[in-house]
């Protein structure tokens, strides 16, 4: 089983003034204890802990920090058909996986409430026998806020995930401004994005799990597009982070080094005006910090304002569908809520 990296690296930071309309927030560029969530957990708590002694009041972490980014895993799949082997990989994936609300929901609380920080998680949801990829919101007095489930897994991530809806695509106001987020490429679905937008986001969060270059390219745009700060989270990862073989292969043969890296990174802070205040960092686990200025929001919004002056909405406009779909309804639910509803309107006097 992977073991828990020491103590986290310094953080690296930029500090750009002590201003209140200024906001300190933090990047968790690390990788899971696959396999292991209390190990996880108390790893999480160790980058909290550090990011809050640094002044820091807000934490993002990366996609799928807690439960794992199953990297390079097939779970045995192919057309028609799924190995046992496979089979077996995705039964103890789904036992690392946390309920939300559950224990673990309530110990990331905690955390938040200890250490007073907003904070982001990346997390695998376990919703009965489905996972989704989804990321938790808490405040800093120990209160869960929410969660946005992932929209569109990437590739054979449908495989491994279910699909996200409308109703969980959230943005929080905060006194340290308005936070959301999408995760990894979902990132890329300019609908999905003017949905935050619409909704006045701020801090816009974007845990990922793709290192590339191009990466940067998408986070500046969006930073630019939704006059808003970025922050992205990605896991910093080696070889030796996973279980050996056999219990767990990077393809069909894996004879990766332990030191090899399988995920490098990337975490980047970028502000309003697409300029890039800390990171892209490649070169470990680390936290990256920096003070974000709530008023560069206001002078990115007069050159562009995306829902605002310089939208169209006589031309091109959005519709939502924020409500939760469910796949089965009872009549009983469907009375009872008409009751509850006959029960809330006044009564008329004759």
């Amino acid at each position: 089983m992977a073991q828990a990296a020491p103590t986290p690296s310094p953080i690296e930071e930029v500090d750009m003034g002590s201003d209140s309309n200024t906001v300190r927030a933090t990047v968790v560029q690390a990788s899971t204890v696959f396999y292991d969530t209390p190990a996880t957990l108390d790893k999480a708590e160790k980058f909290i802990a550090e990011a809050a002694a640094n002044g820091s009041q807000l934490v993002v972490f990366p996609e799928a920090f807690i439960g794992g980014y199953p990297r390079g895993s097939s779970f045995g799949v192919m057309i028609g058909s799924r190995s046992d082997k496979g089979k077996e990989d995705f039964q103890k994936y789904h036992a690392s996986a946390i309920d939300v609300p559950g224990p673990e929901v309530d110990h990331l609380a905690a955390m938040a409430g200890k250490y007073k920080v907003y904070l982001v998680m990346g997390i695998i949801e376990r919703a009965g026998y489905t996972l989704y990829c989804t990321i938790l919101f808490f405040d800093d007095h120990g209160r869960y806020l929410g969660k946005h489930r992932k929209l569109m897994p990437t590739a054979l991530e449908r495989v491994i995930w279910g699909f996200g809806d409308g109703s969980t695509i959230p943005v929080y106001e905060t006194p340290v401004g308005k936070i959301g987020g999408l995760i990894c490429w979902e990132n890329r679905m300019p609908l999905l994005r003017t949905a935050l937008y619409g909704k006045g986001i701020e801090i816009y969060c974007a845990p990922t799990a793709d290192a590339r270059d191009v990466w940067q390219a998408s986070m500046t745009h969006i930073a630019l597009e939704g006059g808003c700060f970025v922050l992205s989270a990605n896991q910093f990862c080696r070889r030796k982070d996973y279980p050996s073989p056999p219990d767990y292969f990077f393809g069909v043969d894996d004879d990766l080094a332990p030191e090899a890296v399988v995920c490098a990174g990337g975490s980047v802070i970028i502000s309003p005006s697409g300029a890039v205040l800390t990171g892209p960092n490649y070169e470990g686990e680390t936290l990256i910090s920096a003070d974000l200025d709530l008023g560069e929001i206001v002078k990115a919004k007069f050159d562009f304002d995306v829902v605002g002056h310089y939208s169209r909405p006589e031309v091109l406009s959005l519709f939502v569908k924020d409500h939760q779909l469910n796949p089965v309804t009872f009549s009983s639910e469907t009375n009872k809520t008409e009751s509850s509803e006959k029960s809330r309107q006044p009564l008329l006097k004759h």
